[in-house]
């Protein structure tokens, strides 16, 4: 496991063995602030714990103020090439940056950024993705390949600390997944500042999924990783989601019911699939973790369902329940029936458990 040294953006703490903490990024128009606290409360709900905004302009920059104000969590200002953009940013209250020093002008501007965020207690995550590497260092490494990466991020990283500035998080993320893999192995055993795993541009919904799972997966497993970001062409509520999913597979966190539920074969005879759905959509913001499980097949079904908190086991037009191994109910009817016994016992579960 990497120790890493901690860093506090607002009240979450990261790094130095803390929870890997998830994070997303508004897709609203910043300047909208109403909007944007819409979707940052929508991201709350589903379990985000930072959330990161664009800021293009002065506009938005502005309605920081209001974003600020209302967020359920810390908002980290997403600035490019302007450094008035991220001392507006500062002004309004954001208690994170995503700025790379080296792209912002002159050591006068460095300066003003770097002070301005010191003063508030403001740590900056410095971001190299691999279509972002300096000409010149394409050049030396024949490309953006790992290599690259890991010393722009380093070059950015010394503009600060030559400020007495080490409020750092550094992120170097590329499409591709082995490329991303090592970078971040390379980076590791080269600093001790927390870093910001994802997949940058990883695409669709499954293919950005899949795609974030082996590769942060893979991170994760080996302990890289203080805060993670799952990058999806969707709604970022999903990659708030799909991020804690791949936290509970490895064991490091949980967040909500675990649902278990077979693949389908032609032993199934209800509709498992629109089951299994169904009740995924049910318990979509349940907090209280345990494990249920909805299977449709003779073989599996009662072993997995007596193994989970709560199953149910379904058959043509039947289906038994079972809570921590017992059968509490047998259920006749079509998969709305199943549906509606199932989610009763769940509803029990959860007001017996608080």
């Amino acid at each position: 496991m990497r120790q890493s040294r901690v860093i506090q953006v607002g009240g979450v703490k990261i790094g130095g063995g803390n929870p890997v903490v998830v994070q997303s990024m508004t897709n609203t128009d910043t300047r909208d602030a109403a909007a944007t606290l819409a979707q940052i409360n929508r991201l709350r709900d589903a379990g985000c714990e930072l959330v990161r905004a664009a800021v293009p302009d002065e506009a938005a920059a502005l309605a920081l103020r209001d974003i600020c104000a209302g967020s359920p969590m810390p908002v980290i200002a997403d600035i490019h090439f302007d450094h008035r953009l991220a001392l507006a940013a500062l002004e309004a209250g954001v208690q994170g940056l995503r700025i790379n020093p080296g792209n912002i002008g002159p050591d006068r501007n460095v300066d003003a950024v770097a002070s301005a965020a010191a003063e508030r207690g403001a740590p900056i995550r410095i971001g190299v993705n691999s279509g972002s590497v300096e000409k010149e260092l394409l050049k030396k490494f024949g490309g953006p390949t790992p290599e690259a990466m890991v010393e722009s991020a380093l070059r950015h990283v010394a503009l600060l600390e030559r400020r007495n500035f080490y409020d750092i998080k550094i992120s170097l993320k590329s499409s591709s997944v082995p490329d991303t893999v090592k970078a971040y192995r390379l980076l590791s055993g080269r600093c001790d500042y927390p870093l910001h795993i994802g997949i940058t541009e990883a695409g669709t919904l499954l293919r950005g999924a899949v795609k974030s799972a082996v590769g942060l997966g893979i991170l994760l497993a080996e302990g890289i990783g203080d805060t993670m970001r799952v990058s999806l062409t969707h709604d970022p509520v999903r990659e708030v989601e799909v991020a804690w999913e791949i936290l509970r597979s490895l064991g490091l966190r949980s967040r909500g019911p675990e649902i278990i539920s077979c693949p389908t074969c032609g032993r199934t005879e209800i509709d498992l699939i629109g089951l299994a759905s169904a009740v995924e959509e049910r318990l979509r913001g349940v907090d209280e973790v345990f494990t249920l499980a909805v299977m449709g097949c003779v073989v599996n079904g009662p072993g997995e369902a007596r193994e989970a908190d709560l199953g149910i086991a379904g058959g043509r037009g039947k289906g038994v329940i079972f809570r921590k191994g017992q059968m509490v109910r047998s259920v006749t009817g079509d998969t709305q029936a199943l549906l509606e016994a199932l989610m009763a016992e769940v509803e029990a579960f959860l007001r017996e458990r608080s």
